[in-house]
């Protein structure tokens, strides 16, 4: 297989704005976009292949054809097990929180947990994230404060700054602040119980809707607050490693000189956040520019990537 590029699956709610535009993605009308799903097999929502033999071709029904190739050494599964997305928070988002694996198999129909991290590409003065709860809050405190419509004050919030990685364990709650402009790698799930809504109305005039009872269930109240990961160093120096879990590894690579990647029966997620890069076998005949995402698919094998200006990449893959 080849490297491959997708055409991106765009999200208009009510806490998004334009900056996607930034990073090359066309937009319709209003400024509402919130999310770009760049790399995504989930039940309806499915990536689309854009160039090369396979164009026109579902990622789901790649994993189903061709689930040895694509996924290597993690093959066989049922569905691609990672999503990954851009988001533009012009709003605060809903405080929520996501049940691990166990809990979202009791679901009917069942679905993975959803563990996922987050990389600040921007961040407007000011802006805050909401990650995990404040030391000494159970969940009779939180539920009280949920029931008061003072749930913030439960919440741990910090500044972050643009290069920033939070890991957000399944049954942590969180939020991402207005004024964030977030790249985010997550299992491949939507089940997402909303805790809190800062007191507002949906589009309709209405509270939307709560889920509060499942939330409190699912919470880890063990883990307390959550700060952003500490860079590791690896036997490569241009890669970094910004988060790992049993979920997935998210590292950063320097693009300032052509490197190699795959060829370890691996596939690999591929965004490029700065620069400009070609990567060997990409038939879409253009380069990967800030905001652009590429697949790598296992039996791909070892890849050149190249950059046509400095820059640096988020990658991606299972441990």
């Amino acid at each position: 297989m080849y490297p491959l590029r997708f055409q991106p699956l765009l999200r208009d709610y009510l806490w998004g704005g334009r900056r996607l535009e930034q990073l090359g993605k066309q937009l319709g009308p209003g400024d509402h976009w919130a999310e770009s799903w760049e790399v995504c097999d989930h039940d309806r929502d499915q990536s689309v292949v854009l160039a090369g033999e396979l164009a026109g071709r579902t990622l789901g029904s790649l994993v189903a054809e061709f689930n040895q190739e694509l996924l290597g050494r993690h093959a066989p599964q049922k569905r691609f097990p990672l999503l990954f997305k851009l988001l533009d928070a012009n709003r605060t988002l809903s405080v929520q929180v996501h049940p691990n694996d166990e809990q979202a198999a009791k679901l009917d129909p069942p679905d993975l947990g959803k563990t996922e991290a987050w990389v600040v590409l921007d961040a407007k003065p000011g802006s805050v994230l909401y990650a995990g709860l404040k030391r000494g809050f159970d969940r009779r405190a939180l539920a009280r404060e949920v029931e008061r419509g003072t749930c913030e004050l439960c919440l741990h919030q910090f500044e972050p700054k643009p290069g920033d990685c939070i890991l957000i364990e399944a049954g942590t709650p969180h939020a991402i602040g207005a004024g964030l402009l977030i790249a985010e790698i997550q299992q491949s799930s939507d089940v997402t119980y909303r805790l809190y809504d800062w007191n507002r109305v949906g589009p309709d005039g209405k509270p939307r809707e709560l889920h509060v009872e499942q939330a409190l269930e699912v919470i880890d109240y063990n883990r307390g607050p959550v700060m952003p990961q500490k860079p590791q160093p690896t036997s490569r120096p241009h890669v970094t490693r910004l988060a790992a879990c049993d979920k997935f590894v998210l590292e950063r690579w320097q693009l300032d000189s052509p490197h190699v990647i795959g060829g370890d029966e691996r596939f690999y997620i591929i965004c490029v956040t700065k620069g400009l890069a070609t990567l060997q076998g990409d038939p879409l005949g253009e380069p990967l520019k800030a905001g652009s995402t590429a697949l790598l698919p296992a039996s791909a094998g070892a890849v050149r990537i190249e950059p046509q200006e400095p820059g640096e990449a988020l990658v991606a893959y299972l441990p």
